[in-house]
């Protein structure tokens, strides 16, 4: 029994190993690429002949590129729409979880129904609306329309949130209320301090969709360079006529956009090991 044991463990580390592999070889062909010295497209190996950091100081550098800006854009779309985002997430969740009122089940059917639609069926009708309120005039009002609309419709997408929230004991509310909290006072002081694991993956799903969207972004800033937001920009980049001059820099600058994503992250792995544990009355 002992031997067939070790021997399974090493069947499992050995399928780890090779996923672990295969998952980081598409990483390593990144990395690599954005450090090759030579430029094109087309080359039959990996591993660079030379190494070189020029691509990535190009990409801030050159005058055709406006990385820097589209950097930036993305960056404030991102942050201002993963603090409204979650916002909503949250509240609409700790609503549907604790609140019992007569529309809360057929809104909950509705929320259902409308988040098993793709988002982009609606993306003219949208175009289309805010054009109508004047958003699409220029290309500061353009970034403020994504955000309104990434963060618009955030609150369809509370049930993991409130599945989440239904695992809290209702004896934490009820003994808050009785010491005088009002509901927004156990939402903020009660149900927010004991749920960080929850909160941390909101933040990190409200913060990455507008980071990596293209399809919507590119549909509202149409041919406004100067506001294109990172994955349009990097789009751009291999377009036919561009490909073979800024190939390696297209894998340089996706390597950048990586490093918000991870920083945040990394900052926040910590409070998924939290739990309830510390929730006591005081």
């Amino acid at each position: 029994m002992r031997t067939r044991k070790i021997l399974t463990n090493s069947a499992v580390h050995a399928l780890l190993a090779v996923l672990s592999f295969i998952w980081l070889l598409p990483v390593a062909f990144v990395v690599l690429t954005s450090l090759r010295g030579e430029s094109g497209a087309e080359k039959t190996y990996i591993i660079p002949q030379e190494f070189t950091l020029s691509n990535y100081t190009n990409l801030f550098t050159s005058g055709t590129l406006n990385y820097a800006r589209w950097f930036g854009n993305t960056l404030i779309v991102a942050i201002f729409t993963c603090l409204l985002s979650s916002f909503f997430v949250l509240c609409v969740a700790y609503v549907m979880s604790r609140l019992r009122f007569a529309a809360r089940k057929p809104i909950m059917n509705i929320a259902l129904i409308l988040g098993m639609f793709p988002g982009f069926m609606s993306m003219i009708a949208v175009y289309y609306i805010l054009k109508g309120f004047g958003f699409l005039s220029s290309g500061e009002m353009k970034l403020f329309a994504l955000v309104l609309v990434y963060s618009g419709g955030a609150g369809l997408g509370f049930y993991i949130t409130k599945g989440f929230f239904d695992t809290i004991p209702n004896a934490l509310d009820e003994a808050a209320f009785l010491d005088g909290c009002t509901k927004w006072q156990v939402f903020t002081r009660i149900i927010m301090p004991i749920s960080k694991p929850i909160v941390v993956l909101t933040i990190i799903t409200s913060f990455m969709a507008p980071w990596t969207d293209f399809i919507f972004a590119k549909v509202i800033l149409g041919q406004d360079r100067d506001y294109y937001t990172i994955a349009i920009g990097l789009w751009t980049m291999l377009e036919k006529e561009f490909i073979e001059y800024y190939y390696t820099r297209f894998f340089a600058g996706c390597v950048l956009i990586s490093i918000p994503i991870a920083t945040l992250f990394l900052i926040t792995q910590k409070f998924y090991a939290e739990s309830m544990s510390g929730a006591v009355k005081g």
